[in-house]
């Protein structure tokens, strides 16, 4: 399991993490956080394990879904993969 963020803490260093959405494209009608890159978790996945995104190792990495299951699965994969992740404990809901 990852390590989970609040909203609040996010919030308070939201400049010190790159946040990756892992929602699908549709969901993002509803908000997103700002500055976020869109990165839907089957993508963030094939990514981690291709080595397409390595250039994020050294950056603190924020993952988020709707409600924070697909964020923590994007987190264990990215920990797995030698990444620094957290998850937005309870996803965007938690964020609104």
């Amino acid at each position: 399991m990852s390590d989970k963020i609040t909203a609040k803490e996010l919030a308070a260093q939201k400049n010190d993490f790159v946040i990756i959405d892992v929602r699908e494209s549709d969901e993002l009608s509803g908000g997103i956080i700002e500055d976020s890159i869109h990165m839907p978790l089957g993508l963030c996945i094939r990514n981690v394990k291709k080595s397409q995104i390595d250039d994020l190792k050294d950056k603190k990495i924020c993952t988020y879904c709707g409600t924070g299951y697909r964020g923590n699965i994007a987190a264990d994969e990215l920990i797995k993969g030698g990444f620094n992740a957290v998850t937005l404990e309870g996803g965007y809901l938690a964020w609104m």
